[in-house]
């Protein structure tokens, strides 16, 4: 939970990021993992967010100078090096990989597939994210009404676009809908989202053949988002093959994965597909849904462990330590 208190005894975290959701909820995602484990030692963390702007302006919270920095997108990679300057007590941590701005940072959590080799790079499967078992219940519970109105079993569809190596062709747009009928006349019940990536004419063609089904909640983007709510109910997770950040959130819940095939070439990308079908998370859809089990990814739990020892370590804060009530 991002807070803006004015004053607090709690170390502060500045989540810091260009504002787009994909972009900032890895930073939020790490930090709200680092105040969860914080709490279970009896500690507290007050959570700020920064949002630099494209006309270069920046929102500061109004929490207090940065015991914990936290950055994620390239908007936050010149605010290290001007926030050190300032702030020069404070720990420095970045997801992904700041493409030779090493030295500015304390701590950097890189995504395995992107193979960082560097003194101070910690390597994970995917990106942080913000999916637990909290925010999954809560998020069910805001839309109860509206998923119960969904006869079971259910599956959620997370539909992307255009990335640098993959395209959201008409001839994918063909599959998608196919697909998607397919699993209608296998009796499931679809909660289907689009990104702000999806090609408009798909965006229409969905809600022209799927909008008005009673076994089908298509969420168009106005409204309140139920995209927690939609990986909470499912039986299944669909999700288009770019979309790296869903995988990776979709394969966090426990909940079966299908991969659905987008035109293009995964590249580096196929690392983080291969390390999430290693784990039993996620398989290719190839037309007949299966049922099984495996050990929600909690990388980002395990990569906000990292954090705090060092940070720990760092700064030798007594407000980090065991115990220790802030």
């Amino acid at each position: 939970m991002v807070e803006t208190l004015a004053q607090s005894p709690a170390p502060i975290c500045w989540v810091v990021s260009d504002g787009r959701r994909g972009i900032e909820n890895q930073a939020l995602g790490l930090a709200e993992a680092v105040q969860a484990q914080l709490a279970a030692r009896g500690s507290k963390l007050r959570i700020g967010r920064v949002v630099a702007h494209k006309d270069s302006s920046v929102a500061l919270p109004d929490c207090g100078p940065p015991d914990l920095w936290i950055g994620c997108g390239r908007a936050a990679i010149p605010l290290a090096a001007r926030h050190r300057r300032t702030f020069a007590n404070g720990f420095f941590a970045y997801v992904q990989d700041p493409r030779g701005h090493y030295r500015n940072f304390d701590l950097i959590l890189a995504p395995a597939h992107d193979r960082l080799v560097r003194p101070n790079a910690v390597a994970m499967i995917g990106s942080p994210n913000r999916i637990s078992q909290t925010l999954l219940d809560e998020g069910r519970a805001s839309f109860a009404a509206q998923v119960d109105a969904l006869p079971g079993p259910r599956a959620a569809v997370l539909i992307g676009g255009d990335s640098k190596r993959f395209r959201l062709t008409p001839r994918i747009a063909d599959y998608l809908i196919a697909r998607l009928k397919d699993l209608l006349a296998q009796d499931l019940s679809l909660m289907i989202t689009v990104s702000r990536r999806t090609p408009k004419a798909l965006c229409e063609r969905l809600a022209e053949t799927f909008g008005t089904h009673d076994r089908v909640w298509l969420f168009d983007g106005e409204g309140e988002n139920p995209y927690f709510a939609f990986l909470a109910a499912a039986d299944w997770i669909f999700v288009t093959e770019e979309s790296t950040n869903m995988l990776v959130e979709a394969s966090a819940t426990g909940t079966p994965v299908y991969a659905l095939p987008m035109d293009g070439s995964a590249g580096k990308f196929t690392r983080l597909h291969a390390a999430l079908e290693g784990r039993g998370a996620m398989r290719p859809w190839l037309g007949k849904l299966a049922t099984w089990t495996y050990t929600p990814l909690a990388e980002t739990q395990r990569a906000a462990s990292v954090l705090i020892d060092r940070w720990q370590a760092e700064t030798a804060s007594p407000a980090l330590n065991d115990g220790e009530a802030a």
